[in-house]
């Protein structure tokens, strides 16, 4: 009798528990649904006029904000498609600072558009080949598009003005406050020699104090630590600094020892020597001429009272971040042991005093100097979710400033340039033919999410915005834009003239990685799963609106 052999297949393959689709229905149809409802849920938060998410992390931490990049990151995806299209938006994050919302919504649309595409009985290659045409043509397009360009990036104003567009869709009514706060805090750090140098985003910090208005905002160059000084010197003019690394204490030795004492006078002789070390190490160091230590080690009550008595100010820090950015703000060598430093080691700082914003204690490390190599934006606020809305906003400006510098080319904003791409690529579509001219029309088409979103939130009719933008562009204003002032009576405006500008470089990029994550997500044919690894579940998430 012949042995039974079981159909082949890929499920009979792997291991019980793999799951695997594949085909139009199965894979790809499936790949869209999901990245269709991740740019669904960011939709809503696009534009000045979005609406903010309320989230609840897995450590029961709240975040109300409409900032992309930081919704993505809290909603924790799983699906490996919407995991395609995240990806592609937190590049856009890393290479321009800003547009991570525009990717994820444009690839949505491109998707949604191919599925139309696909239904109809359109290749998938034919769709992908058609999107990377339009991608190519639209890059070209877009070059023709540039409206203004910064030519000098030292200028606050011209700097300000061009912030203003990125800022105002995180913080719309403050922009030109946050925009003027952020302008000075990077041209305070550009380097005096050049114009056109890497500029570091990490050199602009931010300080968050409860208490006033965002309105109270301000910038100061240097540091801004959010504790008081340890001892009872509060202040120091032309200081010379000594950072440490080490505790501000006893020395210890590395491994354990035994110190045998026979007697009371023997243990007196130990503790008096000890002290005696310790206050000429402290006296070396006053010698040296250091007003300021501060630290990420412990400080000891001995070692507190000498500085004290011999009038040296001590100031204790716990993150080594912030230690390491004040070394680079006062020109100080951290010293991994406590002892006196070398005049080399000794770093300056021009003012360094204790102050009480609201309720806080704060310390300033504050340089006089017009150029200074750390600049710090003090946010006010009532509650601590303004202030971290305020904080990303000034993120997005900071890291467009960072662009600015590299590419300072500016394009129409306010839906004009995607119209105008839109309308130019249709035309292209028409000149083609093969297929691919139905993808260049559909890639046309999705880049009208932008003005329909903006209209949407904004309540006004979508379509209508629509025809009316086409109509006006056609009539040869390139400029014509998406009026977001909801007391006009026109809905569109020459967004040139009203300084609604987009940076060349954000947009180039986001069309770019919003067409790669649209064609790899189209490319997927087949869902392969394999079985779970093995190991203790996860605890069961609360349900919050029982409560």
């Amino acid at each position: 009798m012949a042995m039974h052999i079981p159909k082949v297949g890929l499920q009979t393959m792997m291991k019980d528990g793999a799951k695997h689709y594949s085909g139009l229905e199965e894979a790809v149809y499936r790949n869209i649904n999901a990245c269709k409802e991740i740019a669904n849920i960011i939709r809503s938060s696009f534009g000045p006029n979005g609406m903010n998410k309320m989230i609840v992390d897995h450590l029961d931490k709240l975040f109300v904000t409409n900032d992309a990049a930081t919704i993505i990151q809290k909603l924790d995806v799983e699906h490996p498609a919407a995991k395609m299209v995240i990806d592609a938006s937190g590049q856009q994050e890393h290479e321009a600072g800003d547009g991570t919302n525009f990717v994820i919504i444009l690839a949505g649309k491109m998707l949604e558009k191919a599925e139309h595409l696909l239904r109809m009985g359109v290749a998938v290659a034919d769709v992908i080949a058609g999107f990377e045409m339009a991608c190519e043509k639209a890059q070209e397009i877009l070059e023709t598009l540039v409206c203004h360009t910064v030519e000098d990036p030292r200028d606050v104003e011209t700097v300000a003005q061009a912030l203003e567009t990125c800022i105002g869709s995180k913080q719309a009514g403050l922009e030109q406050f946050i925009a003027k706060l952020v302008a000075e805090a990077c041209l305070r750090i550009l380097p005096k020699e050049a114009t056109r140098l890497p500029f570091n985003v990490d050199n602009v910090r931010v300080c968050k104090i409860l208490g006033s208005g965002v309105t109270s905002s301000t910038v100061l160059r240097g540091m801004v630590f959010t504790r008081g000084a340890a001892g009872v010197v509060s202040s120091a003019e032309n200081a010379r600094m000594a950072v440490y690394t080490a505790d501000v204490d006893y020395g210890f030795t590395e491994t354990k020892g035994t110190v045998l004492i026979n007697s009371a006078d023997e243990l007196k002789q130990y503790s008096i020597n000890e002290e005696q070390l310790l206050e000429q190490n402290i006296k070396g160091i006053k010698d040296a001429g250091v007003d300021v230590i501060v630290t990420s080690g412990k400080i000891g009550d001995m070692a507190l009272h000498f500085c004290n008595r011999m009038d040296i100010m001590v100031v204790k820090t716990n993150s080594k971040f912030e230690l390491k950015r004040l070394c680079r703000a006062t020109r100080t060598t951290a010293l991994p042991r406590f002892s006196p430093p070398a005049p080399s080691e000794i770093g300056h700082c021009d003012h360094v005093e204790l102050k009480e914003i609201g309720d806080t204690t704060v310390t300033i490390f504050r340089q006089d100097d017009v150029q200074s190599a750390v600049s710090t934006i003090v946010i006010r606020g009532a509650t601590a979710n303004i202030m971290d809305d305020v904080e990303r906003a000034i993120d997005d400006g900071v890291n467009n400033y960072k662009a600015l510098t590299q590419d300072g080319r500016f394009v129409p904003g306010a839906g004009a340039a995607e119209i105008e791409l839109a309308l130019q690529l249709s035309s292209f579509g028409d000149t083609c033919a093969g297929l691919e001219q139905y993808a260049i029309k559909a890639f046309a088409e999705a880049l009208e999410v932008v003005p329909q979103t903006l209209a949407e939130n904004a309540g006004v009719k979508p379509k209508e915005l629509v025809s009316k933008l086409y109509a006006a562009h056609q009539g040869g204003n390139k400029n014509a834009g998406f009026d977001n002032d909801t007391d006009s009576s026109e809905d569109i405006k020459d967004v040139v003239a009203a300084n609604i500008l987009d940076l060349y470089h954000t947009k180039r990029w986001g069309i770019t990685y919003a067409t790669q994550a649209a064609c790899t997500v189209l490319r997927v044919d087949q869902i392969i799963m394999a079985k779970r690894a093995g190991g203790p579940k996860p605890p069961k998430q609360g349900n919050y609106d029982e409560d």
